[in-house]
């Protein structure tokens, strides 16, 4: 008899014992989790075998929660269907490829933009840490990334230097406490929590039906119907004393929109006036403004000298406020006079504050 460990016979059940160990490739240890959907399991199959890992029927089944008939049905169809050199290692106790697969079937290759694009997930994906989001968006790049051939994730991993992303003071998140925010959301389930409003000492309680999580410039809000106040208000997450607990059932208006309850604010705060706000910006900071959306009903105007003239549509001054001056002498209020004002009694104190002894 043939000491050859490879089983040849194709067409018929392969037999094995002693499973082994299956871990995705780059995790060993690691053990595989997917679901009942065929096309992730064969991915799994394929990328445990492409890795070495000598999977058998035994193991897969456990892991992938299925029988060992439909793992064989699976291993059955990938050699039939895709021809795929699928042998069983008697030694190993477990599957492996005769020859050399560079791709999952039926894959296509990628161009070199959507291979940038890849790039560009895989770097928006890492700005997500310390939020329930990031793993599942780690599993998702994961799959996606599995199913490329050998040149192209080698590419995908020599691009690693070409592009990255820099939050600015990133915000430290209470993984408790968002984790309730975004399952109340999910469950349409009110939140009762304590709040410190900007400047603050003390907090006051609050009843919210929570509709919406947002996140700008690094940080985290709510936005929900405030329950005693009969208000939708924007709450930011790091202003919640203490925890945050699910209360009641609601039902979230069929009319609300975020879009639609967002449309006049700068980012996240909305407001109840309507102000035409007017600003002017000399040739420096024209430069740096030039070809940004930074309202939806801005309309720029460029001006003889270089300079510009920005007009927006805003239902609140306080965002709009802190943003000029942040821009310091390189932008001008021309209107509304209530907003040229509050940037002056600003300007006047810190030029008190700064003045020589």
């Amino acid at each position: 008899m043939s000491k050859n460990p490879v089983l040849k016979r194709r067409g018929t059940a392969l037999k094995e014992k002693n499973p082994t160990t299956a871990a995705l490739p780059g995790n060993e240890g690691e053990a595989v989790r997917v679901g009942r959907n065929a096309t992730e399991r064969l991915l799994a199959i394929h990328q445990l075998i492409s890795a070495k890992r000598y999977p058998n029927t035994a193991r897969l089944s456990r892991e992938f929660d299925v029988s060992q008939k439909t793992i064989k049905r699976d291993v059955e169809w990938m050699r039939i269907h895709w021809d795929l050199p699928i042998e069983y290692d008697r030694e190993r106790h477990g599957y492996f490829y005769s020859r050399e697969v560079k791709q999952f079937p039926g894959v296509p290759t990628i161009t070199e933009a959507e291979m940038f694009a890849l790039l560009v997930a895989h770097k928006a994906v890492e700005q997500y840490k310390g939020t329930p989001f990031h793993k599942p968006l780690q599993i998702a790049f994961r799959k996606l990334t599995g199913q490329l051939d050998d040149k192209e994730r080698y590419s995908l991993q020599d691009s690693e230097d070409v592009l990255s992303f820099r939050p600015f003071a990133p915000e430290a998140t209470d993984m408790e406490r968002f984790e309730v925010v975004t399952r109340a959301i999910q469950q349409r389930r009110a939140l009762r929590f304590e709040y410190r409003k900007p400047g603050e000492k003390s907090s006051s309680g609050r009843h919210v039906h929570p509709y919406h999580l947002t996140c700008n410039d690094n940080r985290w809000y709510l936005i929900g119907h405030d329950v005693d106040r009969s208000d939708i208000r924007t709450f930011a997450l790091a202003r919640v004393n203490g925890g945050a607990v699910l209360s009641e059932a609601f039902q979230k208006p069929k009319d609300f929109s975020v879009g639609r309850y967002l449309r006049g604010s700068l980012t996240v705060m909305s407001g109840r006036g309507d102000y035409e706000v007017v600003i002017e910006f000399d040739a420096w900071a024209t430069d740096q403004l030039r070809g940004r959306l930074w309202h939806s009903s801005q309309r720029v105007t460029e001006l003889p000298k270089g300079e510009s003239r920005m007009r927006m549509r805003l239902s609140g001054l306080e965002e709009v406020e802190r943003w000029v001056l942040s821009w310091g002498t390189h932008a001008t209020v021309i209107h509304p006079e209530l907003l040229a004002e509050r940037v002056g009694s600003i300007a006047r104190a810190l030029a008190g504050r700064y003045e020589a002894p």
